[in-house]
């Protein structure tokens, strides 16, 4: 891991409409996060999704209220116990 990235936990993990998966990983403190989007054909037959992943600091948002903070920071750190970084989950 660089300087500019920052390891990012799966915290979330949501099918929306048209058939799309929104996957949101977070920083270890719930802090900031991204929000991916993938088909779930992209899921089948893409790279497999993982427990963790660097992510630019740059792409990295802000979370906007207190609660979803302590929520992404509890996932991160459940997450964070239970897998290793590359694994796929």
């Amino acid at each position: 891991m660089s300087d500019s990235t920052i390891q990012c936990w799966l915290v979330e993990r949501e099918l929306g409409d048209r058939d799309f998966v929104t996957l949101v990983y977070a920083t270890p403190d719930g802090s900031r996060f991204q929000q991916r989007q993938r088909s779930s054909t992209a899921l089948r037959t893409g790279p497999a999704v993982t427990a963790a992943t660097d992510i630019p600091e740059a792409e990295l948002e802000p979370v906007p209220d207190a609660e979803t903070r302590e929520r992404y920071a509890e996932e991160a750190d459940r997450t964070a116990q239970r897998y290793d970084p590359d694994d796929p989950i």
